[in-house]
C-alpha cells in the first residue's frame, strides 16, 4: 500500500470520526450559516467550505479531505469565546482566520502550524471582519481572550496577533474610506480580558450527504457499494441512479479494527486501519478505500 494511499484513508477516518460527533451548519444555526456566507461574499467568494460543528477539535481547525476544504468548530468554544470577548464577533473571527488558512494556501503545505501562517490568517480575519462591519475592538476580541502571552514554536504571542489583526482591519478600512463616505466604525484596540477555557460539546450527527469512501468485496468485486459521509453503506443499482442502503460503519474501541460495518441484518464486519474488511471469522471479505 502506498504512503500517499495511507495518508488518503487515514484523511478518511479522521472526516469520518468528525461527522459520528459532529452537526452541520444548517442544523446548528441558520444565522451561522449566514456568517459563512456572509465571510466569503465580503472578499467576492462562493461558500465553497464544508462547516462542521464538533467536539473532535478543541477551537477550531482548518483541514482539506479529498479536495474538500472543511472547517471544524467546537461550537462551545465559540460559545465561550463570543460570553468572554463580549460579542460575537469574537466567534466570526475565529471562523474566518481558519478560512485564511485555507485561502492563503496554508493547509496544502503539509507543515502544520507556525507563527508566520497563523499571523497571515489573523491578518485576513481582521480585513474581511472589517469589511463586514466590525470594529477594531470587536475584530480583536477572540485573539484578546485566547492567545498566550508570548509566543511558541507553532504560534505568535498575544500583541502579534493583535497587531496581524490591526493591520488587515486597517487595510480593509483604507479601502472603504476610499470608496464610501458612511461613517467608519470605531478604531479602537479591543481591552484586554482574562483568558477563558472552553467545556466539552455534546455530540451530534451531520446532515449532509456525500460519498467518502467505496467497498469491494472480494464475492462481488464489481458490484458498486459506497460509503457516505452519513457513515450509511449504500449499494447503487447498475444502470441507474438508485441507492439502497444497506449498512452502517459505527466506530469500535479496538485500535486494530477502529471501524464496524453492520447490515441489515446486524451482522457485524471488521474494519481495521489499512481498510481490510474482515468477517467474524478473520477472514478478509472486502476492502474499504477512497472513494476517487
Amino acid at each position: 500500500m502506498s504512503y500517499a494511499f495511507f495518508r488518503r484513508l487515514a484523511g478518511l477516518f479522521l472526516v469520518m470520526g468528525v461527522l459520528l460527533t459532529s452537526t452541520s451548519y444548517a442544523q446548528t444555526s441558520t444565522g451561522q450559516r449566514d456568517v459563512l456566507r456572509d465571510i466569503t461574499s465580503v472578499v467576492g467568494l462562493k461558500p465553497r467550505f464544508e462547516l462542521q460543528a464538533t467536539s473532535e477539535v478543541d477551537n477550531a481547525a482548518a483541514v482539506v479531505y479529498n479536495g474538500q476544504r472543511y472547517l471544524l468548530y467546537n461550537p462551545q468554544f465559540v460559545a465561550a469565546v463570543n460570553r468572554a470577548g463580549r460579542t460575537d464577533w469574537a466567534g466570526t473571527s475565529i471562523l474566518a482566520h481558519e478560512m485564511g488558512h485555507h485561502l492563503n494556501g496554508h493547509t496544502l503545505t503539509g507543515r502544520g502550524s507556525n507563527p508566520a501562517d497563523e499571523l497571515e490568517a489573523d491578518e485576513f480575519s481582521g480585513f474581511v471582519l472589517r469589511k463586514m462591519g466590525a470594529s477594531l475592538a470587536q475584530a480583536q476580541a477572540a485573539m484578546a481572550v485566547i492567545s498566550d502571552e508570548h509566543g511558541s514554536a507553532t504560534h505568535p504571542g498575544r500583541s502579534q496577533r493583535l497587531a496581524a489583526i490591526s493591520r488587515g482591519w486597517q487595510q480593509s478600512n483604507t479601502q472603504i474610506a476610499a470608496s464610501t463616505r458612511t461613517t467608519a466604525p470605531s478604531s479602537a484596540p479591543a481591552v484586554l480580558r482574562p483568558q477563558t477555557t472552553a467545556p466539552a460539546v455534546a455530540r451530534n450527527v451531520a446532515n449532509r450527504t456525500a460519498i467518502v469512501g467505496k467497498l469491494t468485496f472480494r464475492d462481488a468485486p464489481d458490484e458498486p457499494f459506497y460509503l457516505t459521509d452519513r457513515l450509511n453503506v449504500v449499494h447503487v443499482e447498475p444502470g441507474t441512479r438508485t441507492a439502497e442502503v444497506v449498512g452502517r460503519i459505527t466506530r469500535s474501541d479496538d485500535e486494530d479494527f477502529p471501524l464496524i460495518l453492520v447490515d441489515s441484518k446486524q451482522r457485524r464486519l471488521y474494519i481495521d486501519t489499512s481498510g481490510a474488511v474482515y468477517n467474524p471469522n478473520g477472514r478478509l471479505v472486502a476492502m474499504l478505500t477512497d472513494a476517487s
